[in-house]
């Protein structure tokens, strides 16, 4: 296994009966651009079980982070939800995946869409300082089922923008917008509907939604990215390839075991 290291689990969050993130040790070799994903996994029966999932932590952190569903019966999320402190866990040496800012051509606002565990790229994203200095804007926008399913909701509107390095950009140009479907919340709404509808940008206090100025990046379940593309291309927008051409918008799959 050449081109897979062995990191050491160092820490374990569950977020409800649902989620769960883990944090590992970082081999001094490991690169990748934020927002892109490795394949991770375990040993089961003497070979490796692997599956892709995004980095959460940004590409200058120590350690890696990953954020998952649990799967009862999964092959893979069956046994990682059950990880420990100093537990073994396998991870591909060679990062890839589009959801990066270069497959974007330049613009005022980057929205970032995400419904439940595909908010993890957009983690990685958020805490690059390079991302604020290309936009004047980052707007995030995470849509979840129930309000426990809000995974890093206390980190992105407390400790990122009290960051000691960047965190004043952060207050000036990240708008943070989380939405639920099926619970009261400040909140509430589909991702689409609310763009459609023009309630997203009236409260956020932001020009209308279009393709002349703005650049999205989605990632979610694969209804979410059918239905956020269909009206992306309705709307005027071009997709990015997945080969990575520059475009207005790229998508990726959500990187949980279904």
């Amino acid at each position: 296994m050449s081109n897979i290291n062995t990191e050491k689990v160092t820490s374990v969050h569950h977020w409800n009966d649902t989620l769960f993130s883990f944090t590992c040790t970082r081999d001094v070799s490991s690169r990748f651009i934020n927002g892109q994903f490795v394949m991770i996994g375990l040993e089961v029966d003497g070979r490796p079980l692997m599956r892709a999932y995004s980095i959460v932590s940004a590409n200058y952190e120590e350690e890696l982070e990953f954020y998952s569903i649990k799967v009862q019966n999964g092959p893979l999320t069956s046994r990682l939800q059950h990880l420990k402190v100093g537990d073994e866990i396998l991870v591909s040496k060679k990062a890839t995946g589009t959801l990066v800012q270069d497959n974007l051509v330049d613009g005022k606002r980057l929205y970032l869409f995400a419904t439940g565990t595909g908010l993890a790229p957009f983690m990685s994203i958020i805490k690059d300082p390079e991302v604020y200095e290309r936009y004047e804007h980052v707007i995030l926008i995470h849509g979840v089922r129930e309000v426990s399913e809000l995974g890093y909701h206390d980190f992105i509107t407390n400790e990122l923008p009290n960051n000691e390095f960047f965190g004043d950009i952060v207050r000036e140009k990240l708008i943070y917008y989380p939405t639920v479907t099926r619970e009261a919340f400040r909140n509430q709404g589909r991702l689409t509907d609310l763009i459609k509808s023009g309630k997203l940008t009236q409260d956020i206090g932001m020009p209308d939604f279009g393709p002349e100025h703005d650049r999205v990046l989605i990632c979610g379940s694969p209804a979410m990215l059918a239905e956020s593309s269909q009206m992306l291309n309705d709307m005027g927008f071009k997709e990015s390839p997945k080969m990575g051409v520059p475009g207005d918008y790229a998508i990726e799959r959500a990187f949980v075991e279904k």
